[in-house]
């Protein structure tokens, strides 16, 4: 066989249609596309949450409460995972996403006091609670805040 007598498999090459191409092409004036409405226009046919002129059930639900759009997300972390870190006794927020306990590195970090500390630690964060600074000041540690900026 020669490069020249390369042919594809029969059945593998369909020719494209060739939409307005006269009454004699079957898909002749309206190209196959019917009279008028949504698919007969150019561009997209199936706009996401378009429900055929009805009201779309976004707009159709009420909204409630007020939602802050510069509202700071916190990665929450509690005293009982710190005191199962093990032998590490300084605990920053490198510790924190090094052992996957804080899953975003963006998100700033505030210590919650659930459960108990058995060692002194120092702790660095962007925000303790009342009840985390007092348990970690009983089991002789430090907790220092880090600026967020």
């Amino acid at each position: 066989m020669k490069l020249h007598q390369l042919q594809p498999a029969p059945g593998s090459r369909k020719t494209k249609k060739r939409l307005g191409r006269g009454p004699g092409s079957g898909l002749g004036k309206t190209a196959g596309k019917g009279h008028k409405g949504m698919l007969a226009r150019s561009g997209r046919a199936n706009v996401a949450g378009f429900e055929g002129g009805q009201m779309p059930l976004a707009r159709r639900l009420p909204k409630r409460g007020f939602h802050n759009p510069f509202r700071t997300e916190f990665a929450v972390v509690n005293l009982k995972t710190l005191s199962a870190l093990g032998e590490i006794t300084n605990v920053t927020p490198q510790v924190l996403y090094e052992k996957r306990i804080v899953k975003k590195q963006s998100r700033p970090i505030k210590i919650l006091g659930v459960g108990e500390l058995d060692k002194p630690m120092t702790i660095e964060a962007h925000k303790f609670s009342q009840s985390a600074l007092r348990k970690i000041e009983q089991a002789g540690g430090q907790a220092k805040v880090i600026s967020s900026a």
